[in-house]
């Protein structure tokens, strides 16, 4: 049978970057097996379902490049892939479980359990309880069938029997055992006809023929309940091999990374800008801060991961051609923002200038600039050894789009002399008639007639900068000159004098 896989979110808000990671480890395992990597939507839980959540996590999948080859918004014949519009499907199955003796009615109300967790602080619905409780293992079938019959509201849950040890062999974590005796008895299908997570997971999973659960290891201990309902529904001979990923942890501290943790640090901790009903629910995202999808697509594969070696950067070839389930680790992976953008600036710089134009662009837009797409290539070619993010090129860079709004005027005032004066109103004169306006030529003559008038670089060349740039950093000053034109970097020179 060929490997199928499938990333399985629930649309109750922005999705966590480790969410990204968890698609991403599915999507390397399906591209190297040759397999098919799979997009449910699991909103099963409609109180917790978010408006435009499900359309993000698309869009999430489509910006790093992680397209599905089945699932919602992609296509495919097992579908649907959006488990609300599955209910009829989990309810048939539910009762065959109750058929098949390994799940049963329970007509217990909400108020009922509730004071019965009051009166028992560790109250579980299990093997142990269950006989006293309000269901069909209780009550006889006659009185069971009657109050099927007059709809009276009831929930189905698994029938899970005690004394027995459930082995899973994971793939990352080895073998792992759960004691059926201290598990409770899950609700399988809701008193609203939609199914719980357990059973819409293993039902899914059978129909949609997956072969490799790789998930979070928040699931691990849920796992135990999925064999059993495998079992329960004689579907053993299918059941996929399971895989629990580690926990990306805080920056510093510990437990595991949270939305909160990226106003805490001043960090994006989800791939996309989430506008929330308030503040407190809006966060900023990798995209909009200014990353390439290449640079956090390698960020997070190293997240849990590596194939050993010294090796850092990989494309996403490189990735599938590595990526390994045995080398995943068991402990959970910092998660350290300097890192991510560390990979964000090695790879603006190995970027094509054509590529990051197309990103400057809209930037450049947005600010009211209006360059041409071969203006925007130099910018490129300018800045992009000196930007961590995509904004830094028309923010720290904004004097290549705009006349300089602040002088280092401390380092101005070091150098300028009434000598230099001089020799400045000669040098705009000169380059206002320089015939061979490229950055060499353009070198040698300003270079020549500083030694001809007398002055060292160290005298001139700073200057020459802070009227460019307005700082002592940025590009080299000569192919600054030459992509601002001629006329541009007259007009800088001259507003230096007026300082």
């Amino acid at each position: 049978m060929s490997v199928r896989v499938r990333f399985a979110p629930s649309p109750t808000g922005a999705l966590h970057i480790g969410g990204v990671r968890t698609a991403l480890y599915n999507y390397l395992f399906a591209r190297q097996q040759g397999g098919t990597f799979i997009l449910r939507i699991e909103d099963t839980d409609q109180t917790r379902y978010v408006p435009g959540a499900e359309q993000y996590i698309i869009d999430t999948l489509k910006w790093v490049g992680l397209l599905p080859d089945e699932g919602v918004g992609f296509g495919g014949d097992k579908g649907p892939y959006r488990q609300s519009d599955r209910k009829e499907i989990y309810q048939r199955y539910a009762h065959e479980l109750v058929q098949r003796g390994h799940a049963y009615y329970a007509f217990d109300s909400a108020e009922t359990l509730e004071k019965r967790r009051e009166a028992e602080e560790n109250f579980t619905y299990n093997h142990l309880t269950r006989q006293a409780l309000d269901n069909s293992l209780s009550l006889s079938s006659e009185e069971t069938d009657k109050r099927l019959k007059a709809g009276e509201p009831f929930v189905i849950r698994l029938k899970v029997m005690p004394g027995r040890p459930i082995h899973i062999n994971d793939l990352i974590r080895g073998e792992v055992v759960f004691q059926s005796s201290e598990l409770d008895d899950k609700v399988l299908l809701k008193a609203d006809g939609m199914p719980t997570y357990h059973l819409a997971n293993i039902v899914d999973d059978h129909l949609m023929e997956i072969t490799h659960v790789i998930r979070g290891e928040e699931w691990l201990p849920s796992t135990a309940h999925h064999v059993l309902l495998y079992e329960g529904f004689g579907w053993t001979d299918t059941m996929p091999r399971f895989s629990h990923l580690p926990l990306i942890l805080k920056p510093v501290g510990n437990g595991k990374l949270s939305k909160r943790d990226g106003a805490k640090f001043g960090m994006p901790v989800f791939p996309l800008e989430w506008n929330g009903a308030t503040p407190e629910e809006s966060f900023s995202g990798f995209r909009d801060t200014g990353f390439l999808p290449e640079a956090v697509i390698n960020f997070l594969a190293l997240l849990g991961w590596h194939p050993g070696g010294e090796q850092e950067i990989f494309s996403i070839d490189e990735l599938v051609q590595a990526f390994s389930v045995d080398h995943i680790s068991k402990g959970g992976a910092r998660f350290d923002y300097e890192k991510a953008k560390w990979f964000n600036q090695k790879y603006i710089q190995a970027a094509d200038n054509a590529v990051l134009a197309s990103y400057i662009g809209p930037l450049a837009a947005a600010k009211g600039y209006n360059p041409s797409e071969d203006y925007l290539q130099q910018v490129a070619a300018l800045m992009k050894e000196r930007v961590t993010f995509l904004p830094d090129f028309v923010e720290t860079g904004y004097y290549l789009f705009e006349p300089v709004r602040e002088y280092d005027r401390e380092t101005f005032q070091k150098k300028w002399t009434p000598a230099v004066a001089d020799f400045f109103a000669e040098l705009i004169k000169m380059v206002a008639t320089f015939d061979h306006f490229n950055a060499a030529a353009l070198e040698e003559a300003v270079k020549h007639f500083m030694q001809e008038k007398g002055f060292k670089p160290g005298d001139v060349l700073p200057l020459l900068r802070i009227a460019l740039a307005g700082t002592m950093k940025g590009p080299a000053v000569f192919d600054m000159a030459v992509a601002l034109g001629r006329e541009e970097t007259v007009r800088r020179l001259e507003a230096l004098t007026r300082l």
